[in-house]
């Protein structure tokens, strides 16, 4: 690693330790009437990131305990091809989770850079329902529906 790269872990790890803890109830949640991305609503979503990436983690580390016990030679056929439709589901599921873990990352990293909850096309505030539902959006909605309608449009040709 280079010496710039440790400056800048450094930094954001000092960054981090410098800023005062956030007090969150355990009913909170992040209404309209207060302000957009403030500390509080920034933790919010940062906790909500953190307990979904580490149950994905943890479903993960079961679908390789489950991939371990099925490698045993099956006799039956049929049931071996049974087995081998199953681990390529769990591998398929596997896979779309790594993506998932990676998308959770860019969030969190948009969290600490001061990006998160506003649109990568528009700038626009993405609505707090939709970042309540979907914490690793990107873009409003109406961004997102722009992007999949030119993308629909640029398959079909």
């Amino acid at each position: 690693m280079t010496e710039a790269h440790l400056s800048v872990r450094t930094d954001a790890k000092e960054s981090a330790a410098m800023k005062p803890e956030v007090f969150l109830t355990d009913d909170y949640r992040p209404a309209e009437d207060e302000p957009f991305m403030n500390d509080r609503q920034l933790e919010y979503f940062r906790r909500k990131l953190i307990v979904w990436k580490q149950e994905l983690l943890s479903q993960s580390a079961e679908t390789i305990d489950n991939l371990q016990d099925s490698g045993r030679n099956v006799p039956d056929i049929a049931d071996r091809a049974s087995e081998e439709t199953d681990r390529a589901l769990e591998l398929r599921t596997r896979d779309r989770q790594r993506k998932l873990v990676a998308k959770i990352d860019a969030a969190l990293r948009r969290i600490d850079n001061g990006e998160y909850g506003y649109c990568e096309m528009t700038g626009e505030p993405i609505s707090l329902k939709r970042l309540d539902a979907r914490p690793i959006a990107t873009m409003t909605l109406e961004a997102q529906e722009r992007h999949e309608r030119r993308e629909k449009v640029h398959r079909d040709d």
